[in-house]
């Protein structure tokens, strides 16, 4: 893991998320990229296009919100684009062969009931890309015991595993496997190879409606300090992620929460 992005926005936390993204590539020796999108506007009423002084603008925001975290030694590299978020952090992706993106919960909202914010909650939903959920306010200190919850361990992608394997591999952590059997459960859904067997130190299998009610009936007893889930079509926050925002009523995690692309 060398190429770490993260995607800023307006918040409040930008400062101690930004913070948590140093230390967190530091373990890794990663790069971090700071970025932000802006969009193409024209002045009310005029033809006067001022998107120039909104790059202005991000710059020096990039640039001072910089200034305030300790860099540690890690490579920071600020940059700022015009045009789509999900189009534009995919091209930046590419270009920079970004790992992993860091992702703040809300990075304009400011609605306490909200856990994903509409920018948040895009990228996840949007992208392929695999990304670290941060807490607000949370203060990076060592992963020590993973939690992963799936409801099918059927694995059809390449390296798909790969940020569990490394946060593994760096912090010396201890990955716990939640099998959880819904309603939906099919035929070899529980048929762990050997990539997923050999990263996995604990395999548990429960009985739940939903996955996330079977994170919730383990997380006291695994006491995990990282949730590990996965994008699917049908999968841990299909409906939750359908209009973006995820509100804290349906999903809060006070611990970090590492999305990987689809198994499948």
């Amino acid at each position: 893991m060398k190429n770490i992005l993260v995607p800023v926005g307006s918040s409040k936390n930008a400062v101690s998320h930004l913070q948590y993204a140093i230390d967190f590539a530091k373990a890794f020796d990663a790069k971090v990229y700071v970025v932000q999108v802006y969009n193409v506007y024209t002045k009310a009423g005029t033809m006067i296009k001022i998107d120039h002084i909104i790059e202005r603008e991000s710059k020096e925001f990039l640039n001072d919100l910089v200034s305030k975290v300790d860099t540690k030694g890690v490579e920071v590299i600020t940059r700022t684009f015009k045009g789509n978020l999900i189009d534009t952090l995919e091209l930046a992706s590419k270009t920079a062969n970004i790992d992993l993106f860091l992702i703040e919960p809300r990075t304009t909202s400011i609605k306490d009931e909200v856990f994903l914010g509409k920018t948040s909650g895009k990228i996840i939903k949007q992208t392929e890309i695999p990304a670290l959920i941060v807490p607000e306010g949370y203060v990076f200190k060592p992963i020590t015991n993973i939690l992963m919850a799936v409801k099918s361990a059927i694995i059809r992608k390449d390296n798909v595993l790969r940020p569990l394997q490394l946060i593994k591999e760096s912090f010396k952590a201890k990955v716990n496997l939640l099998l959880v059997k819904t309603p939906y459960h099919n035929e070899g859904d529980f048929d762990v190879n050997e990539e997923l067997s050999e990263v996995s130190d604990n395999i548990i299998t429960t009985n739940n409606a939903t996955t996330f009610q079977g994170v919730l009936e383990h997380f006291q007893s695994i006491h995990p300090d990282l949730l590990c889930v996965v994008r699917r079509k049908r999968g841990f926050f299909t409906k939750k992620w359908e209009k973006n925002v995820i509100y804290k009523k349906d999903f809060h995690s006070s611990i970090p929460v590492l999305v990987l692309s689809g198994l499948k």
